[in-house]
């Protein structure tokens, strides 16, 4: 029945501003809907991010609210930090993580390495990347030090 996520939606203050923030982050509009509403391919026909402009942008954070995190290759990632500075990003603290590199979470079997950066209207969203966790290996480490003990 569900095959996977088609959209998610964002609250912006200027959608101009935002539909060409998530361009030069090499995403394509799909169109826009009225003067307050746009569509931004991630991977076209297959998902979507609603941004919506409004005067209710300002919500407490809470990483359950206002975050999108898109799926990169693993080189891609490596090269992010550079990436998006290059593009006007500015990588954030997460976790207790400096974004000097990625970081990885690892937990359950499982791994993903990933780096945050805001949206202009201090939107969370991340580049992330699974990983393979032969050893089961559990907790936190910036991504130099995962592949030092892989």
């Amino acid at each position: 029945m569900i095959k996977g996520l088609y959209e998610a939606h964002l609250p912006v203050s200027n959608v101009d501003r935002s539909i060409a923030f998530y361009q030069g982050l090499g995403l394509e509009l799909s169109h826009r809907a009225g003067d307050g509403l746009a569509f931004i391919w991630i991977e076209k026909e297959i998902s979507w991010i609603g941004l919506w402009e409004t005067d209710c942008v300002e919500l407490a954070y809470h990483p359950s609210i206002r975050h999108i995190a898109f799926h990169v290759s693993l080189e891609e990632l490596k090269q992010s930090v550079p990436w998006l500075i290059e593009r006007g990003c500015t990588p954030r603290k997460a976790f207790g993580f400096e974004p000097v590199e990625p970081f990885v979470m690892a937990h359950n079997g499982m791994a993903h390495a990933k780096i945050h950066f805001p949206d202009p209207d201090g939107n969370s969203l991340e580049l992330i990347c699974p990983l393979e966790n032969r050893g089961d290996v559990t907790g936190m480490m910036y991504l130099s030090e995962w592949e030092a003990r892989h």
